[in-house]
Formats: structure tokens, C-alpha cells, sequence
């Protein structure tokens, strides 16, 4: 049985305002989290699966109040857990890897803890549902790279979106210029068990987009009266293994190597854009946030990302027009700590949430995890917590 918003807000309306609760899951953004939710005087909780909690159990302890061991993530929606959460007044923030190991049957239907942010989204990042990222996109007129739906139509560069066998959070991502090209490297990947049969029937090709990669990183409001629509918070890029490894060695010797890559996700790093190109990417993000309002509501509440690159125009044959290609969207915490140090964005909103910040003794926002507890915070002491949460 689905959980109703309206059970979730009358929970969160029982809630001790003044003594707020930050969970998380032990995985992907949990420090940035709890750095963020200590730096507006939360207190803070997190969720840890036994054999993965050093690094927030022992080494960063100091950043969470609560912690609470499990035998695995997914035992969140254990009565017993989620009591003590709800007894603590958590409002609990979604990451990519609460999505992938809680699974969206338990977090649409078991976990009757209040979510900051839209817990019916979270699914349609998967590629195979179908009301995904890319029907979405396709819906708000977002450009995105052409997609192929079989092997035999390749004609050009593609890059064929898989997930790894072993680990179905990341990613064994291949290249093809034609149907042969496909089938060779699909097979060579198959039989060194890198990646499934079964995921290749779910993966997604689609032309490859030459063109600079820009994660642009946003935040959606629950309460537009105060703070806006959405924000714009800067952009990054990944770092991956091994594929970044390969890259940097000369051409003669990566032409030598006989070795699968993957697209392990393993850091970030900052980038800025040029400004006359930002509107392309503020436009994108306006029209994503309307079809998700109207096909997901309450729509895109806290931070997301657009994951794209600024390429010339499929339509401008004379290539004289630059334009933003999204190929992946985040409608969760896209964890890029990077962006704090690294963007001049973030210096334009510490100006205009300045005096907020102020009445809160901050001078300055110094991460993107920041804003949703900005909200957060202002949301309790004016008694609106039930607008913020689903």
C-alpha cells in the first residue's frame, strides 16, 4: 500500500519542531549530510549496514549523534528502526544508494518516515521504468542525445549505458559505431562476466554526445514564497575508474591494453561555465522542474542534477550553435561536495539568502547540502514542515 503525503504530514506535524532529527543511510553523501545538518544545529542520525559503517561509525563520529547498526539497508523499514527514528522526529534525506538498497517498493510503500523531498521520483531515475528521467525530459522538451532502440540502427558513435553485473550501482558503459561493433564488445563483456545478458536487454543506447560534460547542480524549493523557484548551485564532473586511468596514458599504449572499461564512479571536481551559455542550463532546469510538478507531485523538492554536456546543435549544421544535452538526471542528492569550494554560484546565493543566514549565525553557504537544511530549518520555526516533506 502506498504511503500517503498526508499520513506523512500528519506525522511530521507531531513532531518536535524544536528538536529535529537529520537521518540519512551510511553510503554516498551521508558526511556532507551530517556536516551540513550539525552546521544549523541538527542533531543528526545514521543508518549503517554492519561491514560499512567505519567510515561514519568510527572515523566521523563526530558527525552523528545516532547511529544505528542494521544487518542490511534495506532493514530500515523494520518496525523497530523506523520507531526510533519517528520518536526522534527524523526527517530522513534521500541518496542515490537509499534508493538502490532500500529499493523503491520499501520506500514508496513501507518507510513511514518523513522524506525531505519527493520519494515518488526517486524511481524514475531507473531506465527501465516506464514514467522515467527521459519521459520526463522528453515531456518538458529538454534536449537529449537521439536514442537507438536496437543494435542494428547504430550509425554513428553510442554509448550503450549498462550496469555491472556485480555491482548494480555502477556502471560498465561500452562504445559502438555499428551493429557489429556492438555485438563484438557487448559479447567480450558477457563473457568476462563485467556485465549480465539480462542487463544488456535493459540498457540504453544512445548517440554519444561530443561534447564538454556538465553536471549542473540545483536546488528545488518546497517554499517558493521564501526562497524561490530554484537555484542554481554549480557544476562538476566525475572522476571514474578505470576509465580515467586508461585515458591517461598515450594513445600507443591504450590501443595496446585488453581491458573492459568501466565507469566506476570514483570523485568529482569542479567546473565553471562560461556565462552566456548558463541559460541554456536555467532554462532546462525550469522546464524539468514544471513536468515534475505536474506528472510527480509536489514535484522536485531539494537538491538535483542535470547531468549533460554543452555540445553543437544536431540541427545547426553549420554547427554555429552551442546547446545543452541532458543524458542523465539526478532527482535526489547528486553528492558533488566539490561545488562548495569550487563555484561562484555559491557565492551569489550566500547574497541573497544573506540575511537568513544571519538569523541563523552562518556567513556564508558553504556546501550544497546547506540549502535543504536552510529549508529545513526555517520550515520548522515557522511551523511548516508538512509543505517540505513527503
Amino acid at each position: 500500500m502506498v504511503v500517503k503525503r498526508g499520513e506523512i504530514q500528519s506525522i511530521v506535524s507531531k513532531y518536535d519542531a524544536k528538536n529535529i532529527t537529520i537521518g540519512v543511510l551510511g553510503s554516498h553523501s551521508a558526511e556532507e549530510v551530517g556536516i551540513s545538518a550539525k552546521s544549523l544545529g541538527f542533531k543528526t542520525l545514521v543508518v549503517c549496514q554492519k561491514g560499512r559503517e567505519e567510515l561514519y561509525a568510527k572515523y566521523n563520529r563526530h558527525l552523528f549523534d545516532h547511529v544505528v547498526m542494521v544487518d542490511k539497508f534495506s532493514d530500515i523499514v523494520r518496525d523497530d528502526v523506523q520507531e526510533k527514528m519517528r520518536s526522534l522526529s527524523t526527517i530522513f534525506i534521500p541518496n542515490r544508494s537509499f534508493s538502490v538498497y532500500v529499493g523503491y517498493d520499501n520506500i514508496e510503500n513501507n518507510l513511514i518516515v518523513p522524506i525531505y523531498g519527493n520519494r515518488m521520483i526517486l524511481r524514475a531515475e531507473e531506465r527501465n521504468e516506464e514514467r522515467n528521467q527521459y519521459w520526463l525530459l522528453e515531456k518538458a522538451g529538454v534536449k537529449t542525445p537521439r536514442k537507438f532502440n536496437s543494435p542494428e540502427e547504430i550509425d554513428r558513435l553510442v554509448i550503450v549505458k549498462v550496469q555491472q553485473k556485480k555491482k548494480p550501482l555502477e556502471r560498465a558503459f561500452f562504445y559502438a559505431s555499428s551493429p557489429g561493433e556492438y555485438y563484438r564488445r557487448a559479447e567480450e563483456l558477457v563473457k568476462r562476466d563485467v556485465i549480465s545478458k539480462e542487463g544488456l536487454e535493459k540498457a540504453r543506447i544512445e548517440e554519444y554526445v561530443l561534447g564538454q560534460k556538465f553536471n549542473a547542480n540545483f536546488q528545488g524549493w518546497a517554499l517558493k514564497d521564501v526562497f524561490d523557484d530554484f537555484d542554481l548551485l554549480g557544476f562538476d564532473d566525475r572522476k571514474q575508474t578505470n576509465l580515467h586511468g586508461i585515458l591517461g596514458l598515450p594513445a600507443r599504449d591504450q590501443m595496446s591494453l585488453d581491458t573492459p572499461i568501466k565507469n566506476e564512479e570514483v570523485g568529482h571536481y569542479g567546473l565553471t561555465m562560461r556565462e552566456s551559455l548558463k541559460p541554456l542550463v536555467y532554462r532546462a532546469a525550469e522546464r524539468f522542474r514544471r513536468i515534475c510538478e505536474a506528472e510527480y507531485p509536489p514535484g522536485m523538492i531539494g537538491l538535483f542534477a542535470l547531468q549533460g554536456a554543452i555540445a553543437y546543435d544536431a540541427e545547426d549544421p553549420e554547427q554555429k550553435r552551442l546547446d545543452f544535452y541532458v543524458f542523465d538526471v539526478s532527482p535526489r542528492i547528486p553528492g558533488c561536495p566539490c561545488v562548495g569550494p569550487t563555484s561562484p554560484e555559491m557565492r551569489r546565493l550566500t547574497l541573497k539568502y544573506l540575511s537568513l543566514l544571519k538569523e541563523y549565525g552562518l556567513e556564508r553557504i558553504e556546501t550544497p547540502m546547506d540549502l535543504p537544511m536552510l529549508e529545513i530549518k526555517y520550515a520548522a520555526e515557522k511551523d511548516r514542515l508538512e509543505e517540505i516533506v513527503t
